[in-house]
């Protein structure tokens, strides 16, 4: 077994696709300590700067002083706790639906929520950028998993107008795309849905915080919120915390808490970490300067970058790719731009497609412009010097 594995990963070294762990010794946050040297952060999802917000801390000792840690078991057994319905109905209020769900993590909720809608006489429509979770969510589904170019609304359609003897159709989108940064378009996907009687899910994992009028996500940025049939997030990027939802109906939750196995079958939540998300949900409702902050801060940041002539596409999310093309290169200016002290991870295949390799570059509320200007500069040095 050995040898074959070693032979493997040989093949990737040889690629520039290897993958090797970095190890943060400090608060997540604008500056980290990165093996042992502090380095600008500029590759996190916490978008809203609420990972080491003490508010957080301080709510997971309350917590764990009268629920311990450990949750103990599956919510279905004994680990049902009450924080987790009060954070349940949070963020139904939140996102303004009957009810919500907690999974324990972004990847449980897609493959679990997939799972329990649809199965082998069902077709599921997805776009070809779609999150990894999410594809595997409807590989284990075994229903029929029809691709569409991202964002292709034309090729949607042919694709739900096409003869089928399907039981349910389910289009499944991110909201905000998570390696390109750009944005689903709602408003059409919600009238083919309508018009083809299929249902829609949209995962808003990188929306979640961030747009909307109280920073409910895209689905209430776009005013669709009300014709998607569920509405997935995480609580570990914009929230700072760990975890993820679904949100909708009350009968799809009834339906998820006796179909998802994911949440049948696995150790609830701790606690605490459940009255952390609940904290930072209240603070992202209270606080909204914090997303006015990153979205002002990214179109700076964006516009900056694409003035060097670096192949930055237009968009308006805090992910913005710097397209490099080849996984050697985007590798090269990863470790040129971490010599001077600017983290930022080097993006590569599988994750993104052969020849599209990037550094992808996210900003954060906790960024001050200085932070924002050494970005620029550093950014120019490399190329310069490439």
């Amino acid at each position: 077994m050995n040898k074959a594995l070693a032979s493997g990963i040989a093949l990737l070294k040889d690629r520039d696709l290897w993958r090797s762990r970095r190890t943060v010794a400090s608060q997540q946050g604008r500056k980290i300590l990165l093996d042992g040297r502090w380095v600008l952060n500029f590759c996190s999802n916490d978008y809203l700067g609420l990972a080491a917000d003490p508010r957080l801390a301080e709510a997971v000792s309350r917590a764990m002083s009268g629920r311990g840690f450990g949750a103990g078991a599956s919510r279905l057994v004994c680990g049902d706790f009450d924080e987790h319905a009060a954070l349940e109905a949070d963020i139904a209020s939140f996102k303004k639906t009957e009810a919500a769900l907690l999974f324990s993590s972004g990847y449980m909720a897609n493959a679990g929520i997939i799972q329990a809608l649809v199965g082998r006489d069902d077709e599921v429509f997805s776009d070809r950028l779609n999150h990894a979770s999410i594809v595997d969510g409807i590989i284990l589904s075994r229903a029929v998993m029809k691709r569409y170019p991202h964002n292709d609304m034309a090729a949607l359609e042919a694709l739900l107008a096409a003869g089928t003897t399907a039981r349910r159709k389910l289009i499944v989108t991110d909201t905000i795309f998570s390696m390109d940064g750009d944005v689903a378009p709602l408003a059409e996907l919600v009238v083919l849905a309508r018009r083809y009687g299929a249902w829609l899910m949209v995962d808003e994992a990188h929306a979640f915080g961030l747009f909307g009028a109280t920073g409910a996500g895209l689905a209430e940025e776009t005013g669709t919120a009300g014709e998607i049939d569920v509405q997935m997030g995480t609580l570990s990027k914009a929230v700072g915390s760990f975890g993820a939802y679904a949100a909708g109906s009350q009968v799809l939750v009834d339906h998820l808490w006796n179909n998802a196995r994911s949440v049948i079958y696995t150790t609830a939540l701790p606690p605490a970490v459940a009255a952390a998300s609940r904290e930072a949900v209240r603070i992202m409702r209270a606080e909204p300067q914090r997303r006015q902050r990153v979205l002002a801060s990214a179109a700076f940041l964006r516009s900056a970058l694409r003035s060097l002539g670096l192949e930055v596409p237009a968009g308006c999310t805090p992910i913005i790719p710097v397209q490099l093309g080849s996984a050697k290169r985007a590798l090269t200016w990863s470790r040129a731009l971490l010599d001077k002290g600017i983290f930022v991870s080097a993006i590569r295949p599988p994750t993104v497609p052969a020849g599209t390799a990037r550094l992808r570059v996210t900003v954060t509320a906790a960024h001050t412009d200085d932070d924002l200007a050494l970005c620029v500069e550093t950014f120019r040095k490399v190329m310069a010097n490439e």
